[in-house]
């Protein structure tokens, strides 16, 4: 049940970034908030690789919401990078990598 909570809390960071899309308009403002977060965050709880799946995680996912855009899977209204996506998405998904490496750290461990 711990390994739960501790899983939950290293969603929370993710929740809060999700939840203020809606209230910052500049996608340039969101991604740097988005930025301080990550870098606030990782300040405190940094953990062995969190910088690489933190950059894989924004040049992969950049790679695939541009090929998801370009085959008209996917479409946004904000189109600040690339003139395809919001600039700030790719820094959520690369988070998003952080998040989901510690989670499996964290499931692996309490086996």
């Amino acid at each position: 049940m711990r390994n739960f909570f501790r899983v939950a809390a290293s969603l929370v960071v993710i929740m809060l970034m999700i939840s203020i899309i809606n209230w910052v308009s500049d996608d340039y403002i969101l991604a740097g908030i988005y930025i301080l977060i990550i870098l606030a965050d990782m300040a405190v709880r940094k953990r062995k690789h969190d910088t690489v799946a933190l950059v894989f995680g924004f040049f992969a996912m950049t790679m695939f919401e541009y090929l998801f855009v370009t085959t008209g899977v996917e479409t946004f209204t904000r189109q600040s990078l690339l003139g395809v996506m919001p600039i700030w998405l790719p820094i959520l998904w690369s988070y998003g990598f952080v998040s989901i490496k510690r989670a499996v750290e964290i499931i692996e461990k309490g086996k």
